[in-house]
């Protein structure tokens, strides 16, 4: 139960940046000319890149000592900090970002290719978070996380389906996004410190 818990929240963590433009991209499907189908494939194409290259590099940091690595989950409390006290500014400019991305990717002629580019693009939070997170996890925690992430962006894409038929939803989601992404951020990176032991080992430090 507590490795299902932790693979969903550390899931909803580095999935909330996802939702509008996933929200945008149900909502410009024709404007592409692709489908749904087109989206969910380059979703799950992109993402499956992202939980390789943290595999790879989860596995490239076996050999140092757990605790050390616990302090990588400053990172995503990092994050959240950031996101919390970021100007009205910021987030305007976040837009505009996330704007020239989906400009940029009309480049490509496949709508599929078109939204891993995205993914990829957008998933840096997402290294920060599994790398660390993979580490504390045996084999068996980490296959059902992996399930779990898969099934959980099953979901993220219908709701994001959904809410893109739903006018004026996505402006509140992305509202209130500010508020939902650094509580999670913050707890997720206090959950792989506490898993790794690091909160013991700087105590030490002070002993």
């Amino acid at each position: 139960m507590t490795t299902i818990i932790s693979a969903v929240i550390s899931y909803i963590a580095t999935s909330i940046d996802y939702i509008v433009i996933l929200v945008v991209l149900f909502a410009q499907m024709k404007k592409k000319n692709g489908s749904v189908r087109d989206i969910v494939l380059g979703q799950y194409l992109g993402f499956t890149i992202l939980i390789g290259v943290s595999l790879l590099a989860a596995f490239g940091l076996a050999l140092i000592p757990q605790q050390w690595i616990g302090l990588l989950g400053l990172v995503p409390i990092l994050i959240g900090l950031k996101v919390l006290f970021e100007k009205e500014d910021d987030e305007d400019d976040d837009d505009e970002e996330n704007e020239e991305i989906l400009e940029s990717t009309n480049r490509f002629s496949s709508l599929i290719l078109s939204v891993a580019v995205i993914m990829l693009a957008a998933g840096g939070d997402n290294l920060g978070v599994y790398i660390p997170y993979f580490t504390t996890l045996n084999t068996f925690e980490l296959v059902v996380t992996i399930v779990i992430y898969y099934v959980a962006a099953a979901v993220l894409l219908y709701l994001c389906r959904r809410i893109s038929a739903v006018k004026g939803v996505s402006e509140t989601v992305e509202k209130y996004e500010k508020i939902i992404v650094p509580i999670v951020f913050v707890i997720l990176g206090i959950m792989i410190m506490s898993e790794n032991g690091t909160f013991s080992m700087i105590l030490n430090w002070f002993n």
